[in-house]
């Protein structure tokens, strides 16, 4: 299998892929994705549910706790991506807009 460069197109159409090839599209709406996107960020809060916030800044030096930290961000990643697509959203455009506004809502100090 030929590596595609690492992109969010790319990315995107990687698991539009993988869904197609399982007939998995029938279940990608935007309620189940975004449920799914619910659980898979919850798994990532349980990791640091009960860490200090030093603990939590050391989180990746455990490579057990790393690998399941690193998943869980995948994870989230995935379905984030996948309901933009759903939805015909830009993701790195949604997201330079909202800094913008945030940043005419939220001046320097």
């Amino acid at each position: 299998m030929t590596e595609e460069p690492l992109d969010v197109a790319g990315l995107r159409r990687r698991l539009a892929e993988f869904a197609a090839a399982r007939d998995w599209q029938q279940y990608h709406t935007p309620k189940n994705l975004v449920a799914a996107l619910s659980v898979e960020a919850s798994e990532l809060v349980e990791i640091f549910q009960w860490l200090t916030p030093e603990e939590s800044s050391r989180v990746m030096a455990d490579p057990g706790t790393a690998h399941r930290v690193t998943d869980e961000v995948a994870d989230v990643f995935s379905y984030l991506l996948q309901l933009c697509d759903v939805l015909d959203i830009d993701p790195l455009a949604a997201l330079a807009a909202k800094i913008e506004r945030n940043e005419e809502r939220f001046p320097p100090v």
